[in-house]
């Protein structure tokens, strides 16, 4: 059971016109989706550069691997941001990040320091961006379900 206040029902309503609105869940939308929408446009731009981050992670060959994530992280961040199949865009992402987070911070392997605890708080922030898109497409799964 919870317990609310006047107060606290009304700044519940206050938040609700201001949160629930079309434009408010399209901002959170794009701020959620950011990484996913700089990320390729920064590897369409510096290719070569694109490249070469497939090849840190071992990812051969480099030039095929860095095209499908552009065009992955593309397609599934404007799925999540329109609506069309928002939950499978949501879902992808969400798996994309688990195991783009697995190949690029494995802070257990790395030697106590700066370096190890910057790759562990990275990694624990992709773990709550997957969980958020999951988050998203359990949404959207109900939604639909109504």
């Amino acid at each position: 059971m919870t317990y609310q206040t006047p107060t606290t029902n009304r700044l519940k309503r206050g938040l609700e016109g201001i949160i629930a609105t079309p434009a408010a869940r399209t901002v959170a939308l794009l701020a959620l989706c950011a990484a996913y929408i700089q990320g390729p446009l920064t590897k369409i731009f510096d290719f070569n550069g694109a490249m070469a981050e497939m090849d840190h992670f071992g990812l051969h060959p480099a030039a095929v691997f860095a095209f499908v994530v552009i065009i992955f992280e593309l397609t599934a961040s404007a799925m999540v941001i329109s609506g069309v199949l928002r939950w499978a865009g949501a879902l992808a992402l969400a798996g994309f990040t688990l195991m783009a987070t697995f190949i690029a911070f494995r802070f257990w392997d790395m030697d106590p320091g700066m370096d190890r605890m910057m790759a562990t708080n990275a990694f624990f922030e992709h773990l709550g961006l997957a969980g958020a898109f999951v988050f998203v497409a359990a949404s959207d799964l109900a939604k639909g379900a109504k």
